[in-house]
């Protein structure tokens, strides 16, 4: 990381720190509640936005889109991002730890509400020559060596299941191949079938599959 970087990645970690203070303060006055949008609205414009845009349509292709991602999944990651007493968070990377351990339990709710309810800007597969991989994939798999089809978890339209399977409709496409690595390298350990499964799957099929997925439309 160059000192430019550093010294903005410091900004935005103070910025992050500041917000989870104001917010344990206001939890304090009121209590356990539903989230709150204007709030979570407030923690993404100060903390998130240089990264996921206000609105969670990141258009840096290495972040990814959180616009209409189901609010328990945007929590479980941030909470996963957490360290936990002396344990290593379940999902590390030395952007995400910092912002995320830096935001109190109700920021995190309120945020994942906000990104939730933001909604996503449509995208389109890029690469026609792998269109038909990535289509076969997601709708069956390849049962030769048990890799089931994606949409059996994420939907048809890759809208995903609250909670359980995020939505991955309109993703990056080059978010989608990294994380899809990185479940098959260790890298991000979080999701032991999601690992599983990406450890039988090729670079080609990865890039096949991340491509068709950015085009599908909920």
């Amino acid at each position: 990381m160059n000192r430019s970087m550093g010294r903005r990645f410091l900004m935005l970690l103070g910025a992050a720190a500041t917000a989870g203070f104001g917010l344990t303060a206001h939890a304090q006055t009121k209590g356990p509640s539903k989230p709150d949008l204007a709030r979570g609205q407030q923690v993404a414009s100060q903390v998130c936005a240089a990264c996921h845009n206000t609105d969670g349509n990141s258009t840096i292709a290495g972040n990814p889109r959180v616009a209409q991602q189901h609010a328990d999944y945007l929590y479980k990651q941030l909470v996963d991002y957490s360290p936990q007493g002396q344990a290593k968070p379940a999902r590390e990377n030395a952007v995400m730890n910092g912002f995320a351990s830096a935001l109190s339990d109700a920021d995190k709710r309120n945020v994942s509400a906000w990104f939730a309810s933001q909604p996503a800007k449509p995208a389109f597969a890029r690469n026609k020559d792998t269109l038909e991989l990535g289509q076969r994939i997601w709708r069956a798999g390849i049962p030769e060596r048990s890799i089931p089809a994606c949409a059996g978890c994420h939907g048809p339209a890759g809208s995903g299941i609250p909670a359980q399977y995020p939505r991955i409709a309109g993703q990056h496409a080059e978010y989608t191949e990294t994380t899809l690595k990185n479940f098959r390298d260790g890298t991000r350990r979080n999701n032991a079938p999601m690992q599983q499964i990406a450890a039988r799957l090729s670079d080609a099929e990865i890039k096949a599959l991340a491509d068709f997925a950015q085009g599908l439309r909920r």
